[in-house]
């Protein structure tokens, strides 16, 4: 993997993350890309893993994807009120100024989805584009079992948790190494709401892609409706994991983000 891992502090909050440049052979070069992966994983296992990152290198990004706090290499934090996707986004803003990125195309995944909207809402002049990936209608609907979620990482036996979903996070949470506690104290932060009326203030361009199979994110088309303008894919016969490294959901996003970019960068 080309690129510099490294850690800035946001806030006093340590946060890892990779910075990829575009592929030397790619032409023309493009406007950053700034990735923000899902719950209970990290970048290496959303983007690095799943070829994301080298395929919007070969399509002349940079690439820049980070360790949400209390995931990956980040910070492991248990105070719930050291989360919460506005303070995420907060440490995606504070990584873009700590490497002089004054505009980048952003793509979030499931909760970086999340991430991703409060980012574009608060900072509007810095997202080019925006990619809800792995969350549609849900983003507004929302999606019970937090607390479910959360004694399923807290339970010293996993023959305690009998809930099917909170059983899935807890082994893929498992399987990628993470701090069960941080990932519990995460999960039931104060959850802040995306509402009908916030999603419809979005003035940047929008693609919505979810899975065909996926009940967790919700139908792309139920978000992207609400959004002026918006765009939706739909990632066919793909669940919620399945849908993360798809090659179809690959092409579409690249497709998309050159669509929008800026005029003299475009070639």
């Amino acid at each position: 993997m080309n690129g510099i891992e490294a850690s800035f502090s946001s806030a006093g909050v340590e946060i890892a993350y990779l910075d990829a440049p575009a592929d030397r052979d790619a032409a023309p070069e493009r406007l950053p890309v700034l990735l923000i992966h899902g719950f209970a994983s990290n970048y290496r296992v959303n983007w690095v893993d799943t070829s994301w990152v080298r395929h919007l290198r070969q399509a002349g990004h940079r690439v820049i994807a980070f360790d949400v706090r209390g995931h990956g290499r980040s910070d492991k934090l248990y105070d719930e009120t050291l989360y919460g996707a506005p303070i995420f986004a907060d440490d995606a803003f504070r990584l873009l100024e700590h490497l002089g990125i004054e505009r980048a195309h952003v793509q979030g995944f499931s909760m970086g989805a999340r991430i991703a909207a409060f980012l574009a809402l608060e900072h509007p002049e810095r997202v080019a584009s925006v990619v809800f990936s792995g969350l549609g209608a849900n983003m507004v609907l929302g999606l019970p079992g937090a607390r479910a979620i959360a004694h399923a990482f807290l339970a010293e036996d996993p023959a305690e948790v009998t809930h099917p979903t909170a059983r899935s996070f807890r082994d893929f949470a498992v399987s990628t190494g993470s701090d069960l506690r941080a990932l519990a104290a995460c999960i039931l932060s104060a959850r802040a709401r995306i509402t009908a009326e916030m999603v419809g203030a979005l003035r940047v361009p929008t693609l919505v892609a979810v899975g065909t199979d996926d009940p967790i994110g919700g139908p792309a088309k139920g978000l992207a409706d609400l959004i002026p303008g918006a765009e939706h894919f739909d990632i066919v016969g793909r669940d919620h994991m399945k849908s993360v490294g798809d090659r179809t959901h690959k092409q579409a996003v690249t497709a998309f983000f050159a669509r929008h970019e800026p005029r003299a960068s475009a070639g």
